[in-house]
C-alpha cells in the first residue's frame, strides 16, 4: 500500500487524538487572538481559549453558520492578515451575499 504521509496515516489512536487536541487548541488560540468576530462570540459565551484542552471541549465553542459568513462578508472571519491569503473561494451569492473562504499557502 502507498501512503501520501505514512506517519500521519498510520499513527495509532492515542497519537491521533493528541495531534487533534493540539491542533484544536492552537486553532482556537489563533482564532481568539486574531479574529474580533470570534473573540466577541466566545466572550459572549464566557469561553476563553484556556477552557479548550482538546476535542472533548468542542461543545463549548460557537458554531459558524453560513449566515455568520455572509454577515461578516467578505473577510471578517479570517484569522490571518489578508496579505497571507493566497487563494479565495466564494459562492455565487445567488441567495444574497456570497460566502468567502480564504486559504494561506500552508493550507494548500
Amino acid at each position: 500500500m502507498r501512503y501520501w504521509n505514512q506517519a500521519a496515516e498510520c499513527m495509532d489512536a492515542a497519537e491521533l487524538k493528541a495531534l487533534q487536541d493540539k491542533r484544536l487548541v492552537d486553532t482556537v488560540q489563533r482564532m481568539y487572538q486574531n479574529t474580533p468576530y470570534y473573540r466577541k462570540k466566545m466572550d459572549e459565551m464566557g469561553v476563553k481559549p484556556s477552557h479548550i484542552r482538546g476535542t472533548e471541549d468542542l461543545h463549548l465553542l460557537p458554531f459558524t453558520t453560513k449566515s455568520d459568513l455572509r454577515d461578516h462578508y467578505p473577510f471578517g472571519t479570517f484569522a490571518v492578515p489578508q496579505e497571507e491569503v493566497v487563494r479565495v473561494h466564494a459562492s455565487s451569492g445567488t441567495t444574497g451575499k456570497p460566502t468567502v473562504v480564504g486559504y494561506t499557502a500552508r493550507d494548500i
